[in-house]
C-alpha cells in the first residue's frame, strides 16, 4: 500500500468539493469511491441515552475549519471506545457526528529520467481518487458522548484528551448537563 499523503496536500484552501458520485454514469464525475474506513457511528448503551438515562455530556468540538480523512477519524474513534470500553463499560454513548464525504484526489506524476513517458503533467489532472475526508466546518462536534455518572464523564474527558493529538485542528472539550 501506498503511502499517505501529508495534510497540507489538501487543507490549503478548504471549498466545496468538484467531486460529484451519480448512479448515472455519465453524471458521476469520479467513476469509483473508496469504502469509508469509519466501521461504526455509534457505540455504547443507544437504548439508555435514547430513554435519557443518561443526563450528562461531553462534546469534542472543532474550533477551525477543517479537513478531516476517515483514517483520522477512525483510529479516533478506536482509541475513545477502546478508554471507554475498559473503564466505564455500558454507563456511555458514543457517536461521531462527521461524515467522510468528500473525495480525495491525486494527479499521480513522475519525475526523473524518462519521466515523460510515464506521466501525462496537467493535461488530465481531475485526478486518481484515493482517500475520502470529512470538511468540519468551524464549531462543529466531532464526537458526542453521553454518561450516566461522574466517573464516565472522568473517563470520556481523559479519552477526549488523548484523542486531540490525532486531530488536525484547535479543538475544545465541552461539558453539559442535560435536564
Amino acid at each position: 500500500m501506498a503511502a499517505l499523503r501529508k495534510a497540507s496536500a489538501y487543507s490549503k484552501k478548504i471549498v466545496r468539493p468538484y467531486t460529484r458520485k451519480s448512479a448515472r454514469k455519465n453524471r458521476a464525475y469520479i467513476k469509483t469511491v473508496p469504502p469509508s474506513k469509519i466501521v461504526k457511528f455509534s457505540m455504547g448503551n443507544q437504548a439508555a441515552y435514547n430513554q435519557k438515562k443518561h443526563p450528562l455530556v461531553v462534546k469534542l468540538i472543532a474550533i477551525e475549519k477543517v479537513q478531516m480523512r476517515d483514517n483520522a477519524l477512525e483510529s479516533c474513534r478506536q482509541q475513545i471506545f477502546k478508554i471507554l470500553e475498559t473503564e466505564v463499560p455500558g454507563e456511555y454513548a458514543f457517536n461521531i457526528k462527521v461524515y467522510p464525504h468528500h473525495i480525495l484526489r491525486e494527479n499521480k506524476t513522475a519525475a526523473g529520467a524518462g519521466a515523460d513517458r510515464l506521466s501525462s503533467g496537467m493535461k488530465h489532472s481531475f485526478g486518481v481518487a484515493i482517500g475520502r475526508a470529512a470538511i468540519v466546518p468551524k464549531n462543529k462536534e466531532l464526537f458526542f458522548i453521553s454518561c450516566a455518572n461522574e466517573k464516565a464523564v472522568k473517563s470520556a474527558r481523559n479519552a477526549l484528551n488523548k484523542t486531540k493529538s490525532k486531530i488536525p485542528c484547535r479543538t475544545k472539550i465541552v461539558f453539559e448537563k442535560l435536564g
